[in-house]
């Protein structure tokens, strides 16, 4: 019998259950007892509904109240020394302050630096491997949630993050780190752990490691080699090593010949992309088969990473093939990875019209998908005729729908010119421009352009999409808030000013609102880190702009100062990234509208008075192919794409960029020909250690290097920030330096972020101050 099985399923709930929770411990509105006692009950209905869908292998242990890798870490026992931990169990308390730091009981300690999953929207915090770390069991989470789930009947699958992901993921502090001695002491824990769940009944593990979707060189195959060669199994305990976010390549062989029993691979990566050569599930079937011996397969053909309507007859034909070689009781039928990156439940929708809703599959569509497939593949299609020609319905009405293209827009991506990609003068020429225009000090201080979002600004705009506020009176909240923002601004003495992006719920939502193309979800969240969920919008057809988005609100703020107004947009690459994007065609030709449906937006806040623009490309670095034979055509498409939005302008308007939490070594010369006049990226957390890229690279423009970590509640004090600002100085120009959070404010309370700006400002002044005296000296 072919099974249904599944890799992981969304933790926050169908209605955020968890950010709440989470958020009510945090405030102190709850108890400890109350968040584990919520976290309990969303686990138990996730376990059920699974059950109820027919998947026969149900991930525990998938749940975490911030992030997985925390969760390993703790479990490993591998808590860096400055959080003080006892050495016992790690307690709640521990596990928020290496996740968002800690300001409280004597104890002031930053947050662990936060990255990107892959090539996913989701954040992970980054381990760190201290000298003379020593791993030990530390917490009994992975045996409590497997023990909770059989107390309910439900037999699960346990996952637990691979030793040799884990390894490869984390951040050795010390010069004389090898990774195969830090693996093989890690291994002893993993046996520990494999032992004490075969005592407890499990019959299968999930181990997850996706390394193996990246280019491992010699030595790094033979690390994990050995260490898997020290892995002890428990007699009757199974272990399914499970693989995605790209097909296994020449890491396959490596892979099927480690000491496991079942290997899942990953079907659906790349599909859509422009390089379609990477996607090619028919010769990933056949690599594997070819490999696989006695082990299991597993085949990933439900899509974890989008929600779209799987074409169930192509992939009952991949099922099929695979069952032809192996037989009923070698094949397994899964999502691509975990259904964490996908929103909970499509019945949850009543607003999409009917059409578009026929074409998707939220996560609960998908344990369907797999039930059905595997039903098929066990019984014959005849057995799930009624949901073949269903599935196949919905493929023909996508493709023949009117609503899907624009012969307009789609005739206008094909007339781009190179004047279009090309500045008017190279970048020393317009910082002159710029510097003669705009005439700020040293170390100018600015934002990323959120502020915080109170109840009240989400109420009005909430009421006034449900049509319980007038038009008049919702511009006149957003107008209130706008001068609130500026004045305080005026207030700690900013350099550059921001509106603060009231009127926005988010920095992608709120353009493809606006943008012909884009659908919306109610409750289409995802989990991108800790607490944060974002509702990221549907692309299914040609991409227009039909009139200004932003031009009203930046205009008026301008009005407000005397200052400079940075107008404030999303990036072509980040709206594709952090988008479910239409999957039939490739990923570049919906890049390059939304790029011509920004340009004219940014030309439009030119003409309106705008001098400074700042076009955020946070997901540059996510969306770069895992395999570096991918890199460079996605790498010279996405700085084409940014240079179409950008290069409108005349040389006295300086257009700024901002970069999320990135490795940026890989991608710094893109970064370059990007030629945006400044760059701001997130460094506070790394301390100022993601500025090397750009300092070895000699990047030549201006950079505001995060000084304040927006994702932690924790007040940082002027001495901090100007202690990251002198490492800055040590390896750039004083006058490439601009002073400015991580990130946007939205997240944060207005009690954190008015002291953090004012230390913020006051840093900039402390290093204004040593420039003017070592001039003098």
């Amino acid at each position: 019998m072919v099974l249904a099985t599944n890799l992981g399923f969304p933790r926050i709930g169908d209605m955020r259950q968890l950010k709440k929770a989470v958020e009510s411990y945090w405030k102190g509105q709850s108890t400890q007892a109350e968040l584990i006692a919520a976290g309990k009950e969303i686990r138990a209905h996730n376990w059920k509904l699974q059950q109820k869908a027919g998947i026969a292998h149900i991930p525990s242990n998938d749940f975490a109240f911030y992030d997985q890798i925390l969760n390993m870490t703790c479990a490993l026992g591998l808590v860096p020394s400055r959080y003080k931990w006892n050495g016992g169990t790690v307690d709640m308390d521990t596990y928020f302050a290496m996740a968002r730091g800690a300001q409280k009981g004597g104890l002031d300690v930053t947050a662990m630096e936060m990255t990107k999953w892959y090539d996913t929207n989701y954040h992970y915090l980054v381990p760190e491997f201290e000298e003379g770390m020593s791993p030990k069991l530390s917490t009994q989470t992975i045996f409590e949630q497997y023990e909770e789930a059989k107390a309910l009947g439900i037999e699960t699958r346990p996952v637990l993050i691979g030793p040799a992901t884990y390894a490869f993921l984390g951040k050795p502090q010390y010069e004389s780190f090898k990774h195969l001695e830090f693996i093989q002491k890690l291994i002893p824990v993993y046996n520990e752990i494999l032992e004490g769940l075969a005592q407890r009944g499990a019959k299968w593990v999930q181990i997850d490691e996706p390394v193996f979707s990246l280019d491992l060189c010699e030595i790094g195959q033979g690390t994990i080699k050995k260490a898997y060669d020290l892995l002890k199994k428990p007699a009757g305990l199974k272990i399914l090593m499970a693989t995605y976010f790209e097909s296994l390549r020449e890491n396959a062989e490596l892979t099927f010949g480690l000491p496991v029993d079942g290997i899942h691979i990953d079907l659906c990566r790349n599909s859509g992309r422009a390089n379609t050569t990477a996607n090619n599930p028919e010769k990933d079937v056949d690599q594997a088969l070819s490999l696989a011996g006695d082990k299991v397969l597993s085949l990933g053909v439900v899509d974890g990473r989008n929600i779209w309507k799987n074409d169930l007859s192509k992939s009952l034909t991949h099922i099929e093939k695979a069952v032809a070689k192996l037989g009923t009781d070698k094949v397994f039928v899964a999502g691509s990875c975990s259904l964490l990156h996908t929103p909970v439940d499509l019945a949850s929708e009543s607003k999409l019209d009917s059409e578009l809703k026929s074409w998707l599959a939220f996560a609960t569509q998908k344990l369907d998908e797999i039930a059905v497939l595997a039903k098929g593949a066990t019984e014959g299609r005849d057995a799930i005729s009624s949901a073949l020609k269903a599935s196949d319905e919905a493929q023909t009405s996508r493709k023949s729908s009117a609503r899907i293209h624009n012969k307009a827009v789609e005739e206008r991506a094909r007339s781009i010119t190179p004047e279009m990609k090309t500045r008017k003068s190279p970048f020393a020429q317009r910082q002159k421009v710029q510097h003669a225009a705009m005439n700020l000090p040293l170390y100018p201080t600015t934002s990323i352009g959120s502020f915080p979002q109170t109840p009240e600004i989400r109420k009005a705009r909430a009421d006034y999409k449900a049509g319980r506020l007038d038009e008049a009176s919702y511009k006149k909240a957003m107008k209130d808030e706008i001068n609130l923002v500026v004045d305080y601004q005026h207030k700690v003495d900013i350099d550059v000013l921001v509106h603060g992006e009231p009127e926005r719920n988010d920095m992608v939502e709120y353009f493809g609102e606006q943008l012909s193309g884009f659908a919306f979800s109610q409750y289409g969240w995802v989990q991108s880190y800790g607490s944060r969920c974002v509702k990221p919008p549907i692309i299914f057809g040609d991409v227009a702009r039909p009139e200004p988005m932003t031009v009203e609100w930046s205009k008026y703020a301008q009005e407000q100062t005397d200052k400079i107004m940075k107008g404030m947009l999303t990036g072509p690459i980040t709206i594709l990234q952090w988008s479910f994007v239409r999957d039939d065609q490739p990923r570049n030709d919906t890049a390059r509208q939304i790029a011509l449906a920004i340009r004219d937006e940014v030309s439009d806040l030119e003409k309106a008075g705008i001098r400074m623009i700042q076009i955020d490309e946070a997901a540059f670095r996510e969306g770069l192919p895992l395999r570096r034979a991918d890199w460079k055509e996605y790498l010279d498409n996405a700085v084409e794409n940014f240079r179409i939005t950008s290069c409108c302008v005349e040389d006295s308007t300086q257009i700024h960029t901002h970069m999320c939490y990135s490795e940026f070594n890989d991608v710094i010369d893109s970064i370059g020909a990007m030629d945006a006049d400044v760059i701001s990226i997130e460094t506070s957390r790394s301390q100022m250690e993601l500025l090397e890229a750009f300092v070895n690279y000699k990047y030549p423009n201006e950079i505001g290097p995060g000084v304040y970590d927006i994702h932690s509640p924790r007040v940082p004090s002027v001495e901090e920030m100007v202690n990251l600002l002198e490492k800055a100085k040590k390896v750039l120009n004083e006058r490439q330096i601009w002073v400015n959070p991580d990130c946007g404010l939205k997240t944060r309370g207005w009690k954190e972020v008015e002291p953090a700006l004012k230390h913020m400002v006051e840093a900039a002044k402390q290093m204004r101050a040593k420039s003017k005296e070592s001039a003098a000296a």
